[in-house]
């Protein structure tokens, strides 16, 4: 069994949205409605402050679904980096794939794409974009795809189980990032 203190400085954390840092309404996408997860700014402010990059994987098939457009979503993350930002937290990169095999949009029509958890392409690029290793980064996500996605880009996965946010991330990264306790 590997330790926490035989791997590699944590550098990065890949979150999942919906779930994770926002309350789950299904397909939201109006700013109005973001409600976040308790402890989850905390979380994202503690975790620019201790260094690491913070990078969103979603699966956002309400794009596909013709529910709403990128832009709107756009608009949604734009209102998180806001709030986020007033904690002093940021978000580095938001990866989204609107990917659906009953996709109404015929460009987002497409079975088990690449990018859509559980697989990792949304990881892999996130890795790929912010030159890193997957053991020196971790996911946390609120369903089993997201652990799996991790997994298949051979990143370490924590499954958040609900409550908050920023007692979960100082429980489970807080051996590898001091900062974090």
């Amino acid at each position: 069994m590997i330790s926490a203190l035989d791997l590699p400085p944590l550098k990065a954390v890949f979150l999942d949205r919906d779930g994770v840092l926002n309350i789950d309404h299904g397909y939201v996408s109006d700013p109005a409605k973001l409600d976040w997860i308790d402890g989850a700014r905390e979380a994202v402010a503690a975790m620019t402050r201790a260094g690491l990059k913070v990078l969103v994987v979603t699966n956002q098939s309400g794009i596909g679904r013709g529910y709403f457009d990128e832009p709107a979503m756009d608009r949604f993350h734009a209102a998180m980096q806001a709030q986020l930002d007033a904690l002093g937290g940021r978000i580095d990169a938001f990866y989204h794939s609107p990917f659906h095999e009953t996709a109404i949009i015929e460009a987002y029509r497409v079975a088990d794409h690449p990018d859509r958890k559980p697989n990792p392409g949304m990881i892999l690029r996130g890795l790929a974009d912010w030159n890193l290793t997957p053991l020196e980064t971790v996911i946390i996500g609120d369903r089993d795809i997201d652990v799996e996605a991790g997994a298949r880009a051979g990143v370490p996965g924590y499954l958040f189980p609900g409550g908050d946010l920023r007692a979960f991330v100082s429980q489970v990264l807080g051996e590898r990032v001091a900062a974090l306790r």
